[in-house]
């Protein structure tokens, strides 16, 4: 007889008597799930961050090609970047860099034709990168100036046109300019055939850009840049003549690219005769920079997620504080249902229950409100960084998913005392309890 009583306690009667108790007790219950609400909040928000972080940096390296290689003046101790980009290629640079040597190094051709005579290497160009002012109808703006090999600057710029062409090893009068520049900086816009003057030096607009809409590295993109041949920005910049800011390698396979960076170190340290620890350039992959900013990434990601996490600790102390009062005020239910045989179990089961469900609406709560938390941040660009552009954040399902059953599992946990506490209590103190 006592066997079919228990029975009549079964998973639904315990949501049930559960689902009521949060309910009967509103206040407390939304008291309770602030905690849980903030934690998942802060958690899915500062994760966010740091996937839209990595997703941007991600972007903007895939956009220079998993095959090319970049060396550039200066070399980094510290450097794991070591300079790379560094006003060079088509996204321009901002990491700062340490050199080894009292002066300051630069590139010359005879770099170039060491990193051309790597049989692994398919194209070299030359970059040259500077800032000058263009005058345009009697208006004059700052621009970035961008020297190419002309030659070879179309098989690794990895640029489409939207209108007009690239520039040809004849065009030393000619320019090919960012979206941006095209229809932003003057009144009137520039199209195919204009003619401007860069540094006291008259050039023809021969091909505008496709907008990339990238943020590029610090800065300098592509769609803010103009492009001419290294000799006319030696002319139209304070660069030396003769030298480079970096010069770009496209390698035949993309899977050499770690095997090339050495070879390519070992060959230009033998070259401009230095020894390894005076290495006055930096030899980097787009591919090994991703690495390294996305293994940094995850770190300062995992930080800040840990410190969300705490808050979400802070909430699982408030659900098992509420469960354990929750115990007490149904001290007498317990015993009346203990006295009609509930076993020990299904008293566990039923508070159980309760704090779980703390844990999942305190989490569907909180991922809703991290989610459009994270949609207004990136909207708003209250956080930002050199290398990303668009939103800097990235919510996904997976990150929503794993929030809420986080928080759910949190709430059974801290469910976990007070539910057994209940099932130990006795009858007949428990029906005698006022």
């Amino acid at each position: 007889m006592a066997r079919q009583r228990s029975d009549s306690l079964n998973l639904r009667n315990c949501f049930e008597l559960s689902l009521n108790s949060i309910l009967h007790r509103k206040l407390r219950s939304w008291l309770t799930l602030l905690g849980i609400v903030i934690g998942v909040a802060a958690v899915v928000s500062i994760i966010s961050i740091g996937e839209g972080a990595q997703a941007s940096v991600t972007e903007q390296l895939s956009s220079l090609g998993a095959d090319m290689i970049t060396v550039s003046p200066g070399y980094s101790r510290a450097g794991s970047f070591g300079g790379a980009f560094r006003g060079g290629g088509p996204g321009g640079g901002f990491f700062v860099e340490e050199s080894s040597s009292e002066e300051t190094p630069t590139l010359t051709k005879r770099d170039a034709i060491v990193i051309a005579s790597n049989p692994s290497v398919k194209y070299v160009t030359e970059y040259v990168s500077g800032r000058a002012d263009m005058v345009f109808q009697a208006e004059e703006s700052s621009v970035t100036v961008s020297g190419v090999n002309t030659v070879t600057w179309k098989e690794t710029a990895n640029l489409d046109l939207a209108s007009g062409r690239f520039l040809s090893a004849s065009d030393s009068s000619s320019i090919v300019i960012g979206n941006r520049v095209a229809n932003g900086i003057f009144k009137q816009d520039l199209t195919i055939g204009r003619r401007v003057v860069i540094g006291d030096k008259p050039f023809t607009v021969v091909g505008i850009l496709a907008a990339t809409g990238s943020g590029g590295f610090g800065g300098g993109n592509s769609d803010s840049a103009v492009y001419m041949s290294y000799e006319s920005a030696w002319d139209v910049t304070a660069v030396e003549s003769g030298t480079f800011s970096s010069i770009q390698a496209k390698v035949s396979n993309s899977e050499l690219v770690d095997q090339v960076t050495e070879e390519l170190t070992a060959s230009l340290l033998l070259s401009r005769k230095v020894a390894e620890k005076n290495q006055d350039f930096s030899v980097t992959s787009a591919q090994a920079m991703q690495e390294q900013i996305s293994s940094a990434t995850e770190t300062l990601t995992l930080f800040l997620g840990a410190i969300a996490a705490v808050s979400l600790l802070v909430g699982a102390v408030g659900v098992a504080n509420s469960m354990f009062t929750s115990v007490l005020e149904k001290t007498k239910l317990i015993g009346i249902l203990k006295a009609l045989g509930a076993t020990n179990g299904e008293i566990q089961r039923v508070f159980i229950i309760e704090s779980g469900l703390f844990g999942l609406f305190g989490g569907v709560i909180g991922a809703i409100i991290g989610t459009l938390g994270s949609y207004a941040i990136g909207a708003v660009g209250i956080v930002s960084m050199p290398m990303m552009s668009g939103s800097s954040t990235l919510v996904t399902p997976q990150l929503v998913i794993v929030a809420i059953v986080l928080s759910t599992v949190v709430g059974i946990v801290s469910g976990l005392l007070p539910a057994r506490a209940a099932s130990k209590l006795r009858p007949v103190e428990a029906l005698r309890y006022e």
